[in-house]
């Protein structure tokens, strides 16, 4: 499952992030390999899943986002057993710390808002170690930079990328992909 993603990501680092459902049509039909799901409920999700799986993609479910799940590792155990996404993206350490033990592919999602959020996540990367790490906002080449070196885990960049140039330049700091939610970046 690990070799699968990186082998996927290399081939197209753009990743569409589905954060509204009437976009999965497109995001399904775009060159992208991957997708972020950002929103769903557990009357949904297994469906979404399925489709994307169907259309030959891979699908990472931002667990924290689903309606209707707590945010537990009852609701992760869940979603792994019954609804079989590729991996999870989480912002809570304790899930990432579950999904390890339950050798699933976890992503960390981390906000970098300031100096402090950043030595934070670096820590808490540092302690989690997740297979992926995705930061937010992910037009900030410097600090790309920062936490692809101080932690040495592959490194998505989402949020507020609207361009070619946005991830010609993420992926020139060191990321080994981009996700965004504008379907103009799928295309690329």
């Amino acid at each position: 499952m690990v070799n699968r993603f990186y082998e996927r990501i290399q081939r197209s680092p753009v990743v569409a992030a589905v954060n509204d459902l009437k976009k999965l049509d497109n995001a399904i039909q775009s060159p992208c390999e991957i997708i972020f799901l950002l929103t769903g409920s557990i009357f949904n999700l297994k469906e979404i899943v399925s489709r994307v799986k169907k259309a030959g993609m891979d699908i990472y479910v931002h667990i924290d986002l689903m309606d209707g799940f707590s945010r537990d590792s009852v609701a992760l155990k869940y979603v792994h057993e019954n609804v079989r996404p590729d991996g999870i993206i989480t912002t809570k350490s304790s899930l990432i710390k579950t999904a390890k033990e339950m050798d699933i592919f976890i992503i960390q999602r981390l906000f970098i808002l300031d100096s402090l959020s950043l030595e934070t996540g670096i820590k808490s990367i540092r302690t989690t170690k997740p297979d992926a790490i995705e930061i937010l906002p992910g037009i900030m080449p410097k600090i790309i930079k920062v936490v692809s070196r101080e932690t040495r885990i592959p490194l998505i960049a989402g949020g507020l990328i609207q361009d070619k140039e946005d991830v010609i330049e993420i992926l020139k700091a060191g990321a080994i992909g981009a996700s965004s939610s504008k379907e103009e970046v799928w295309q690329l």
